[in-house]
């Protein structure tokens, strides 16, 4: 099995919630591998926008976006994985289980398609 470099990105830490603002808590070094992932990212869609400047080919460009794709699926893996070991469980584990349709609501949208 291929693997994407995620396991054992994600550290479980805390979130703080309260009626007027909502944060989450990563650690240093679980910001430090989204940020790089995510220039990582910003690079691609650059490159993306070169390759059309220069008329490349189509399949060519096609085959960079789902590569782009690919990889900004990877930071939102780790951030609901993140969210669901910690901010999810928290808020279940203090009884509030409105929190089920919020997750449900944002695997709907990382779904669409």
């Amino acid at each position: 099995m291929k693997s994407d470099g995620l396991d054992n990105i994600v550290e479980i830490n805390s979130c703080c919630s309260s009626e007027s603002e909502r944060k989450s808590h990563h650690s240093d070094k679980v910001k430090n591998n989204l940020v790089t992932r995510l220039n990582r990212v910003e690079g691609q869609i650059r490159g993306i926008k070169g390759l059309i400047e220069k008329d490349t080919y189509c399949d060519d460009v096609i085959t960079q976006i789902a590569a782009t794709q690919s990889a900004l699926n990877s930071v939102a893996r780790i951030l609901l994985e993140g969210h669901l070991k910690s901010c999810v469980l928290e808020r279940i584990q203090e009884g509030d289980t409105e929190v089920l349709d919020e997750v449900l609501v944002t695997f709907q949208k990382l779904m669409k398609k």
